[in-house]
């Protein structure tokens, strides 16, 4: 048996940071990781996706030269193994980094393999059985494949074997309508690819507003994607060269062929093989390792960070869960999950940058609200730019004047939603960033505008 300071197990985005600030603390650590270092978000994640969708992208707008006033002198056209190779380029940057930084790590030892709780505090890691009055889990997250008629049967991708693609797939079935079916399904859709999108829901991003729901149908509707709502797969089958999807549907047919099929209808947490119960960690209903607002487990000295505790399933969440227990641990601080702001993005084109409370949220809350709201199509910058989709919205809380959330659907909405964000986490009155001189000519401009037409928001208390 060997003895650490700590054992860290996984290294998704809060593990090797967790490993460095303990190591750096002069603290000895155990790094355990039984695939590829760097987690979901370098491997399968926000790095490939993200690179893939800058390549459907470019395309995109290759295509769109005549509204520039530029001709490409003839079809554009997607070499995959090429647009494949980039993408695993930049991820073997990342994951070799991560690698090579824990590999080097002073006061830290790697071990590759899976890791199995033997009691409260001993891991099993292949032979050896490594003990640690600290134990923290950063084990992630995998996606959720539906039980559903004949799947077992059917070639199928996830957001993991995606990765894999190096070919153009004749017509893509998208089975789930939300963040990672429509960022695939937008970037096949540019690559060449016919694309379906199925939901079983009555509108795409169930957890957003509906006026972004339908501001986010209409655009991909444009770009040729197209979409089933209100679709429940009952089963799938092979024919021929097709998949052959059967749904249960309010419109249109029961029958949805395609060539190639992308599940995309949520994650589990990689907890199903960790010893848990030798541990007596608890677990939620779906799997999530149950944490408090420290994210300590039930256990003393054992810790949950990362998409597998269910307390955000983002990077920046995973970061945050690092950053709250390396100060609660090394600086005396008393940093808490519920500190922080929820916010995200949709990388679709135009992407979605999301803060605090959405409009559903305000009102179903009660509260007195105020809110703003500008299209793209009158913002300069996305005029000036041709990318005039979406739009702008910020509710206000008529009390307090203090920013309750915002939806930024356009061009540069993911930065420049971070403006609000900030502002929000300084719990500073709106008036601060509506009285802002910012630069023209940017996105962010319009932000002091929006906060500068604020009306009461219809059907809410009177405000």
């Amino acid at each position: 048996m060997t003895d650490y300071d700590a054992i860290i197990i996984g290294t998704g985005q809060a593990g090797p940071a967790l490993a460095r600030r303990l190591a750096g603390a002069g603290q000895t650590v155990a790094i355990i990781e039984r695939g590829r270092f760097g987690g979901t978000c370098v491997n399968t994640g926000c790095t490939p996706t993200k690179t893939l969708i800058a390549s459907a992208y470019a395309a995109h707008l290759a295509r769109r030269g005549a509204d520039y006033g530029f001709s490409t002198g003839g079809e554009v056209m997607v070499d995959m193994k090429r647009v494949k190779a980039r993408k695993d380029h930049v991820v073997g940057l990342s994951n070799t980094g991560v690698e090579r930084s824990l590999k080097t790590l002073e006061n830290g030892r790697v071990y590759q393999g899976h890791a199995r709780f033997v009691s409260p505090r001993e891991v099993e890691v292949g032979t050896e059985i490594l003990s640690s009055e600290r134990i923290f889990l950063n084990v992630g997250a995998r996606a959720a494949v539906p039980e559903i008629t004949g799947l077992d049967r059917v070639e199928y991708l996830t957001n993991s074997s995606m990765m894999d693609v190096d070919f153009l797939p004749r017509h893509l079935l998208v089975l789930g309508g939300s963040y990672v079916g429509l960022e695939f399904g937008q970037m096949y859709r540019r690559f060449g690819s016919e694309v379906t999108v199925v939901e079983i829901g009555p509108r795409l991003t169930p957890r957003e507003d509906e006026d972004v729901s339908d501001a986010i149908a209409e655009f991909l509707a444009r770009e040729g994607i197209a979409i089933r709502l209100k679709a429940t797969c009952l089963s799938v089958s092979r024919s021929g060269g097709d998949i052959v999807m059967q749904v249960d549907c309010g419109d249109g047919a029961p029958e949805i062929r395609g060539s190639h099929l992308l599940i995309a209808t949520g994650r589990r947490p990689n907890t199903d093989d960790l010893g848990l119960e030798r541990a007596g960690v608890k677990r939620d209903p779906r799997g999530y390792i149950v944490v408090d607002d420290e994210l300590r487990t039930n256990v003393p000295g054992i810790w949950a960070i990362g998409d597998c505790n269910g307390r955000g399933a983002f990077t920046h969440t995973s970061w945050n869960d690092f950053e709250i227990v390396a100060a609660n641990l090394l600086e005396g601080d008393h940093r808490r999950v519920s500190d922080r702001i929820p916010a995200y993005a949709l990388y679709t084109d135009p992407p979605l940058g999301r803060a605090g409370m959405s409009e559903a949220e305000v009102r179903k809350s009660g509260r007195r609200a105020l809110m703003g709201k500008v299209a793209m199509e009158d913002v300069s910058r996305a005029f000036e730019k041709g990318e005039t989709e979406g739009f702008m919205k910020i509710l206000v809380d008529a009390d307090t004047q203090q920013i309750l959330g915002a939806s930024f659907l356009g061009t540069s909405g993911d930065e420049a939603i971070h403006c609000v964000l900030d502002v929000m986490y300084a719990k500073a009155p709106y008036t601060v960033l509506q009285r802002a001189m910012h630069i023209h000519p940017t996105v962010s401009e319009f932000i002091p505008t929006i906060l500068g037409d604020l009306a009461p928001l219809p059907d809410s208390v009177s405000a």
